[in-house]
């Protein structure tokens, strides 16, 4: 064998070695978010990069997996979300790309409008922090309800000083909401899960929390030790310039852009 054709084999294998080591494991929950990933697997892999994407059915355990190692990057939660959790778990965990920032809505099933909602109805709501604070603000914008002055998206159940309909509230988690949605008079829904579960019309509403702050952009996340990781800000970058992503997006949210903003270019 010369010794031309030992260099050969040679670069070729550090290149395997090296295409084998750019590769990222990304939690994404069922629906928009892991549709979007999904979407750019082959585009990543054509520009070297190796990703696989693992669906968690609940919003605790990407963090989990995330913290141990088991994922590198996770995609289903916002900002505020995430801050609850590093405190909450003691995490150290660091925002690495903006995403989907969705318009989060209160829907009926029974009802045509809120005046209808009766005395005592019953209302789902996310059962997770900051989710049941952002829900909670929404009944409080349509005038169902008041919170303690002051508590924001961090409000709870407890924090509710005026109910005057003496609604009754059903904790659930955030992904659930949709499939729940005709056993209540209200309920507070994601328009992606809504699509996914294909119950009823995610555009149809009562009243929306509006997609004007990016805080809640739902983003991708990691350890904050790997926050300048080339392969992880490599994906990004693919994910945010891809067109199959954008047209994915666009179709995971009913074709309607009242629904989402891309929160990377807004």
């Amino acid at each position: 064998m010369t010794f031309l054709r030992l260099l050969a084999i040679a670069a070729l294998t550090l290149g395997a070695m090296a295409a084998r080591a750019e590769s990222l494991k990304i939690g994404v929950v069922p629906g928009a978010y892991a549709d979007a990933v999904n979407a750019v697997v082959g585009e990543a892999k054509a520009k070297g990069l190796d990703v696989k994407v693992i669906e968690f059915s609940d919003w605790t355990t990407p963090n989990v997996a995330l913290d141990a190692g088991d994922i590198d990057v996770n995609f289903f939660q916002h900002k505020p979300f995430m801050e609850n959790a590093e405190k909450q778990k003691g995490y150290d965990f660091e925002v690495v790309g903006l995403g989907i920032l969705q318009n989060l809505g209160i829907y009926s099933l029974k009802h045509k409008s809120l005046d209808q909602v009766p005395f005592g109805g019953t209302v789902a709501i996310a059962n997770d922090p900051v989710n049941q604070g952002r829900g909670l603000l929404l009944l409080q914008k349509a005038g169902l309800i008041r919170l303690k002055d002051g508590v924001g998206f961090l409000g709870t159940l407890d924090d509710i000083v005026e109910n005057k309909k003496k609604l009754k509230f059903t904790e659930v988690e955030g992904p659930q909401l949709a499939r729940i949605t005709g056993d209540v008079d209200l309920a507070q829904g994601y328009p992606h899960f809504i699509v996914a579960a294909g119950t009823f019309d995610p555009t149809s509403g009562l009243i929306y929390s509006g997609v004007e702050d990016r805080l809640f952009a739902v983003s991708f996340v990691t350890r904050a030790a790997r926050k300048d990781d080339p392969a992880i800000r490599k994906f990004v970058e693919i994910f945010q310039g891809s067109d199959a992503v954008r047209t994915q997006i666009h179709r995971s949210f009913a074709n309607s852009d009242k629904l989402y903003v891309l929160a990377w270019l807004n």
